[in-house]
C-alpha cells in the first residue's frame, strides 16, 4: 500500500464499536471498505489488539477471544509490531499526558504513521493538539463517560 493514502489507527474503543455492532459502527464498516479496496490504510497496535482480547475474553470467554483474533486477522487491519522505538515514544507520551500506556501505543502509533486515530474513548481528548483525531460518538462530549447518558449534547 502507499505511503500517500490516508492512514487510520483503530484504538480498542473503535474495534469494540465494531464487534459489538454499536451505533458507531457503520464508520468502522465504511473504512474496513475502504481499506480492503486499497483507498486507505487501517492500522492497529498489536498492544490495542490485546487490550481488545483481555476485554473481550473478560466480558465473553476464551472462546469469543480466539473467534474476536480470527476475524481481526481477516479484515483489512495491518497490525502494528511493537518495538524498542515505538515503546520509547509511547512511554514519552504517557509521561507528558495522563493516558493510559495501551492509549499511548495508539498514539505513538499515529505519530510514526501520520495517522488520524478513530476513536470513541473521551481520554485522547488531552492530544487533540498532538495528532488527528476523529470521534466515533460525536455526541459525547470528550472527558465524559459516553455510557452516561446525561453526557449526551
Amino acid at each position: 500500500m502507499s505511503a500517500d493514502l490516508p492512514s487510520f489507527v483503530l484504538d480498542s474503543f473503535a474495534l469494540l464499536s465494531h464487534f459489538q455492532d454499536e451505533k458507531s459502527s457503520g464508520r468502522i464498516v465504511s473504512l474496513l471498505e475502504q481499506a480492503q479496496q486499497g483507498e486507505c490504510r487501517l492500522l492497529m497496535s498489536l498492544i490495542n489488539l490485546g487490550e481488545v482480547c483481555y476485554l473481550i475474553e473478560r466480558r465473553r470467554g476464551f472462546q469469543a477471544v480466539q473467534l474476536a483474533i480470527a476475524v481481526t486477522e481477516s479484515l483489512p487491519i495491518e497490525i502494528l509490531p511493537v518495538d524498542r522505538e515505538i515503546v520509547f515514544a509511547a512511554a514519552h507520551l504517557k509521561a507528558q499526558y495522563p493516558i493510559s500506556y495501551a492509549d499511548a501505543f495508539a498514539a505513538a502509533a499515529a505519530q510514526a504513521h501520520s495517522a488520524t486515530i478513530i476513536t470513541g474513548d473521551p481520554e485522547f481528548e488531552v492530544l487533540k493538539n498532538v495528532i488527528e483525531l476523529e470521534w466515533l460518538n460525536p455526541l459525547v462530549r470528550p472527558g465524559a463517560s459516553p455510557t452516561d447518558p446525561s453526557q449526551i449534547q
